[in-house]
């Protein structure tokens, strides 16, 4: 869409598909985030010229729900730290004029995860957003003329974000040490440039640190390592850590580095 000029009306009519795709998820008892996040994937998918999202209007509840389950499988082994290769029979086979080789999605995982990043910072906002869905809606069967909101002009440029908002907060075993360079390089390794710093808990004595923080560059590298769970444990050399979502506590700020 880069050198046009397209109003926020415009991208949610191209994007209907991928709203539709959303909406048929969150119905069958998808979790919202996960619905978000394996849309952005077929979104992305589609870019690519996969176009299995342009199928999902048609298909059956049993078949939507097997997509879903197909898409958050590829989000899976994408922070796995094993490669491992997805099933996805049913998007390959509405991905007839496409060749769609699983293994791409286990060797290219920093590829696939900054373009699905990408689409959640970008067209997600708008996709996703509930209140501008249903003022078109409004729109479109005329019980509405021109809202500005939806004849704004259209920007792709990914709105700044607070570091709070896309930290995570991770705790480590007891007897299991970690350093930080180690869960940078982690994540480096994987899915590229997506980690701004690590912070750890400050000891005294040489002492263990229990807990610290990760700061990324996008919120949406929150969400794909979440993926609609509020904990998930990860092996970094055979030693676990477990993150969530960061909560502001100015106790543990206090006691980072």
């Amino acid at each position: 869409m880069a050198g046009q000029m397209f109003t926020v009306r415009d991208v949610l009519y191209m994007y209907s598909d991928a709203r539709t795709a959303y909406d048929r998820f969150v119905g069958i008892g998808s979790n919202p985030e996960q619905a978000r996040n394996a849309v952005a994937l077929l979104v992305w998918l589609d870019q690519c010229n996969v176009r299995a999202i342009q199928h999902l209007p048609g298909l059956s509840p049993t078949a939507v729900s097997l997509v879903a389950a197909e898409a958050n499988s590829v989000l899976d082994c994408l922070r796995g730290p094993e490669p491992v290769v997805p099933a996805i029979p049913l998007i390959s086979a509405l991905c007839k004029d496409a060749d769609v080789d699983p293994r791409f999605f286990t060797f290219h995982q920093d590829l696939v995860v900054r373009g699905v990043a990408d689409i959640l910072d970008g067209v997600g906002s708008l996709i996703f957003n509930n209140h501008l869905n249903k003022m078109l809606r409004r729109y479109q069967t005329g019980l509405v003329g021109n809202p500005p909101e939806l004849m704004a002009a259209y920007s792709c440029l990914s709105v700044a974000v607070p570091e709070d908002c896309r930290s995570m907060f991770i705790t480590f075993s007891r007897g299991a040490p970690i350093d930080r360079e180690e869960i940078f390089d982690y994540f480096k390794q994987k899915w590229g440039d997506c980690v701004v710093r690590v912070l750890m808990e400050k000891t005294a004595g040489g002492s263990q640190p229990m807990y610290g923080r990760i700061i990324f560059r996008s919120e949406a590298f929150v969400q794909l390592v979440l993926n609609g769970e509020r904990l998930v444990k990860i092996s970094i050399r055979h030693r676990q850590i477990w993150l969530r979502k960061y909560v502001p506590r100015p106790a543990a700020t206090q006691n980072q580095n």
